[in-house]
């Protein structure tokens, strides 16, 4: 199987319009790590992705009746970008057809190299299915993003490079989204270093490879998360599929909060900003030394991108932290008295406080919600809890709960009043452009009276709502009714214990 795609990535024409990119040592993680971390800087790129190889290697075999059609893709950034240099260079027509939740820096790139990019739908599937619109109507030439053998022999010269760059590796970690890249290294690399572990790392909310390898299929994801909006795909390509299952070693996911941690590791080390995407292969990097104990290993990871918009870094950086397992978000009941705030910060010692949050609800006893440094590993946070615990403070560990995290850390001091009727609350998530929100509320109706809502906007693809409605239990079941027919994602977290405790009724 791999030694088919061989010849063709030794063959693929990238480098008209493609660099070969350095691999740099990522010094201050090598050291944290105890190995040898290495990063294949595909942010190099003329723009700033690896997409463009194999862009360009397909474009660059098209007949010249096909180049006088043009040419039509469906992207959320990258392979856009990829496709307009080419055409550019190439003097071709090109139309890409973006999803309306695309950073607004990939949709100026595309437009910027002369590409026309048409706005169409939430995900790269609403995308491809009016670029494929475009094909039947107009006669254009479909080049696809991954699940094609010249995109994918030019994107597997990133393999080829690494090997020309670098002894035989232990492991490497790729990205993955529709597995073109993974396909492309994974046929090389497993050809040239038979005895190297290759690793594909997927974001959690967009884990359609698991899931193909789970069930020994290509399946398709009913929702897909879109914080790393470069490998947002519901289904793994076919023929990448084919390639991969007999060439990669594992698979690991990633969450968005290791994605943001792996983002300011690439910083520190590089004083570059990868995106989120870009940086996922090093998020599952780490995974694998701390889940393996390896040591005195040679990894590399290859940083895919670096497009994102500036807006997204304030959420990145409020996550980073957590994901880095430095800090931990708590919950603690101290008693309403004076001195009792400064009793607990001796009770935490010389640690860090990241957050602090607190508005007085009763006589007896207070919440407060905390932000706290503790040693990644997982025991530090343990024993902090244990010895608040064996001081009489109850605690609970709130580090995990999205809601809390995403909301409920930035609307503490409100409880809502004892006399108000039963309160429903949701989690929603809907796409982030203009007119969105209005939407929802629209759809809402005015049967039910809105008792909180918490919206914050993080510069990202999907905006998220807190809201709660004054609904009783036995009401929900025709809310949902009226939710499922607004269309956006949702979540009942009217028993999310973060929102109990700080913004339900009562003492909880």
């Amino acid at each position: 199987m791999p030694q088919s795609y061989v010849k063709r990535i030794l063959d693929a024409r990238v480098y008209d319009v493609a660099r070969e990119t350095p691999v740099d040592e990522a010094n201050l993680l090598s050291r944290r790590l105890d190995n040898h971390v290495w990063l294949k800087r595909e942010d190099l790129q003329p723009v700033f992705s690896f997409k463009l190889r194999g862009a360009y290697n397909k474009m660059s075999r098209l007949t010249p009746e096909q180049r006088e059609r043009g040419v039509v893709a469906a992207s959320a950034g990258n392979h856009a970008q990829g496709i307009a240099m080419a055409a550019q260079r190439m003097g071709v027509s090109a139309t890409i057809v973006m999803p309306r939740t695309t950073p607004q820096i990939k949709v100026d790139a595309v437009r910027n190299r002369g590409a026309r990019a048409v706005l169409h739908g939430d995900s790269f599937e609403g995308a491809a299915e009016h670029a494929q619109k475009l094909v039947a109507e107009k006669g254009m030439v479909f080049i696809h993003p991954f699940d094609d053998p010249d995109v994918i022999a030019g994107q597997g010269t990133v393999g080829m490079e690494i090997v020309r760059q670098q002894p035989p590796l232990d492991a490497i970690f790729v990205p993955v989204g529709g597995g073109g890249l993974l396909a492309g290294v994974a046929a090389y690399v497993r050809y040239v270093w038979p005895k190297t572990r290759i690793i594909g790392v997927e974001p959690e909310d967009a884990a359609c490879l698991q899931l193909a390898l789970e069930k020994g299929r290509r399946a398709k994801l009913s929702e897909v998360g879109l914080f790393a909006d470069g490998c947002a795909v519901a289904q793994i390509g076919k023929e990448t599929f084919r390639v991969i299952r007999d060439t990669v070693d594992e698979v690991i996911t990633a969450s968005t909060d290791e994605m943001c941690a792996a983002i300011k590791d690439i910083f520190e080390d590089t004083r570059s900003i990868a995106e989120p995407a870009g940086a996922l292969a090093l998020a599952g990097l780490k995974k694998y030394v701390e889940r393996t104990g390896v040591s005195d290993q040679q990894l590399l990871a290859i940083v895919s991108g670096a497009n994102t918009n500036f807006d997204r870094l304030r959420y990145i950086s409020e996550r980073t932290e957590i994901g880095e397992h430095r800090e931990a978000v708590i919950c603690v009941t101290i008693p309403e008295r004076p001195g009792s705030f400064r009793k607990f910060c001796s009770a935490l010692g010389r640690r860090n406080i990241t957050e602090f949050n607190y508005r007085y609800a009763g006589s007896e006893a207070a919440r407060i919600f905390v932000g706290v440094t503790v040693t990644p590993g997982g025991e530090d946070l343990e024993a902090l809890l244990a010895d608040l615990n064996a001081q009489g403070y109850e605690t609970e560990d709130l580090t995990d709960n999205e809601t809390a995290k995403l909301h409920v850390r930035y609307m503490v001091g409100g409880k809502r009043a004892d006399d108000q009727v039963e309160e429903s609350v949701y989690r929603v998530q809907f796409p982030e452009r203009p007119g969105a929100l209005l939407k929802f509320l629209s759809g809402m109706g005015q049967r039910w009276n809105i008792s909180m809502f918490h919206y914050r906007n993080h510069g990202a693809a999907y905006g998220r709502i807190l809201v709660g409605v004054q609904a009783s239990a036995s009401e929900r079941r025709e809310l949902n009714k009226i939710l499922d027919r607004i269309g956006y994602p949702y979540w009942d977290e009217s028993d999310n214990r973060a929102y109990q405790l700080y913004l339900g009724e009562g003492d909880t």
